[in-house]
């Protein structure tokens, strides 16, 4: 008898809903927020509905790359990941945030993203997106757990529960005491910066989207984005509880985004444009669930994308000569930003008047402002020096290692994940051959031919895709389980017959930089 959990290859339809595609919505300027849960979607039989299961699962029934028990293979883990290892790309540091930024080439091993639609914003999205799936506080790093016992501790239903909470009710801390309806926002001296309490500590549903300044500001941004439509609905005297019609439209939007724009940056569209046509061939439709292969495997691709420094915002500095406005450059992470109130850094969980985000840096605006936007790195295996020496507060638990890649690959041991040619054999994708890893034969353990996926996801990108974006089973995965759970819940825009109702610059679509207008937090809305 076939193991029950083991795919077939046979692909799931999404959802008994027609999807209704990107025709017909607002035009640019114009605000129509009718109320689209009550939207009549062309129905062809029993609407299917699940309460998201709160537990990790598997994917793929396959065996560990490797022993997960291992001390040579812990060992070797931890030596692929660490300062100075295979993924380093060793950028140097010592020139400084802004010459890593004007003067690509002194990072030969890290190229810059030019090719393709992705910026820098693209990689900070990509997080905002994680954090609202997944969220593992328990297991700990590189000793073995079962991910059906496992909790994850975020609503997989891209809800958005890292910005809502639970509600006024549940969660009255993260509204306003005069206005229960809307968020707590504060100021950070020049522009808006997430409610704080006396220590500094953001107050929001979830606490890694203050890791960093970019997320920071993604956060306030969504904040802000539905405050204005809870006063949008109350001008138009709109029907229904304001809280929560203005929250399933910022829902709904975000979700488009995900679709609409996230995922063919990430992935291609002809892949996305396949699973709407042609169903899931691996996402389980029938258990609504977050895969580790996603989790750990795939979806962590976004640290390859993250550039050594950024500039933050174009006018929120002091030149230290004339004392005028000048642009806040800085490491995304950087040792000497420890202990500072302002750090110099672009670490998290600190206000300043010159910490917030020009997001004319990350997102393309159009017109005169596509001169400032930047490129994110490529899909490779060269990780971003900063991004080995995180500070503890950019860790959930607080504990080390300190090195990002580290503890990506010490939790292929807890989930016992598979390698990477086990899942390309399994889905029938091309195999990258033990020629695409000779750095790794030198352990001696089989790593070339048996590679841990997020490693092998990474040099998959970079050989079939020269880094711009995923290969085909990195991109499969991510762009299943996404699709998958957005349409496995009753609630989510593809079941709901719904298409953008903000404005939009566009008319038929809505964009990051379209919810970021709507946010009042764009370049034209600062003045700067």
């Amino acid at each position: 008898m076939a193991d029950s959990n083991q795919p077939t290859g046979r692909r799931a339809r999404l959802s008994r809903r027609k999807f209704v595609g990107g025709v017909g919505a607002a035009a640019a300027g114009a605000v129509i927020l009718s109320d689209v849960e009550a939207q009549a979607a062309e129905v062809e039989g029993p609407v299917v509905s699940a309460a998201p299961d709160p537990r990790f699962s598997r994917m793929f029934n396959l065996p560990a790359f490797a022993s997960p028990t291992s001390t040579a293979v812990k060992n070797a883990m931890n030596d692929i990941g660490k300062l100075g290892g295979l993924l380093d790309a060793k950028d140097p540091l010592q020139e400084g945030p802004i010459r890593l930024i004007t003067n690509p080439e002194l990072s030969p091993n890290n190229r810059d993203n030019v090719v393709t639609n992705m910026t820098a914003g693209t990689t900070f999205l990509g997080q905002f997106i994680d954090h609202d799936v997944t969220f593992d506080a328990a297991s700990p790093l590189g000793v073995v757990a079962e991910p059906t016992a496992t909790t994850n501790t975020r609503d997989t239903r891209l809800d958005l529960d890292t910005v809502f909470g639970g509600g006024p009710t549940v969660s009255p801390q993260l509204y306003s005491t005069s206005d229960r309806a809307k968020f707590r926002i504060e100021s950070g001296g020049l522009f808006e910066d997430l409610p704080r309490n006396s220590n500094g500590t953001a107050i929001i549903a979830d606490p890694r989207n203050d890791e960093n300044l970019i997320i920071s500001g993604l956060q306030a941004a969504f904040l802000l984005a539905h405050n204005r439509t809870v006063d949008f609905r109350r001008a138009n005297n709109l029907p229904g509880d304001v809280w929560f019609y203005s929250r399933r439209t910022i829902i709904h939007h975000y979700q488009w985004i995900v679709v609409k724009e996230f995922l063919p940056q990430i992935c291609g569209q002809a892949l996305v444009d396949d699973i709407f046509r042609n169903g899931l061939r691996w996402y389980r439709f029938d258990r609504p669930t977050m895969p580790v292969e996603f989790q750990t495997g795939t979806f962590r691709m976004g640290h390859s994308l993250v550039r050594p420094s950024y500039r933050a915002n174009l006018a929120g500095d002091r030149d230290p000569v004339t004392g005028a406005p000048a642009p806040f450059f800085g490491f995304i992470f950087d040792p000497a930003g420890e202990n500072q109130s302002d750090p110099v850094d672009l670490r998290g969980r600190r206000r300043a008047r010159r910490r917030f985000i020009g997001w004319q840096t990350f997102f393309d605006f159009g017109g005169d402002q596509t001169q400032h936007v930047r490129p994110n790195k490529r899909l490779d295996t060269s990780i971003s020096t900063p991004l080995f020496k995180l500070p503890l507060q950019a860790i959930a638990s607080g504990d080390p290692p300190i090195s990002l890649p580290q503890r990506n690959l010490l939790r292929h041991l807890t989930w016992s994940l598979p390698s990477g040619q086990r899942i390309a054999q399994a889905t029938g994708s091309p195999v990258l051959a033990s020629s695409n890893f000779p750095e790794l034969r030198g352990y001696g353990l089989g790593l070339d031919a048996s590679t841990p996926l997020w490693y092998y996801i990474l040099k998959e990108a970079a050989v079939f895709n020269d880094g711009l974006r995923l290969g085909p089973i990195g991109g499969r995965i991510v762009a299943e389980t996404l699709i998958g759970l957005l349409a496995r819940d009753e609630f989510s825009y593809l079941n709901n017959g719904f298409t953008p109702t903000l404005p939009s610059q566009t008319p038929g679509t809505f964009k990051m930089t379209d919810l970021l207008r709507w946010a009042r937090v764009d370049p034209a809305s600062r003045g700067q």
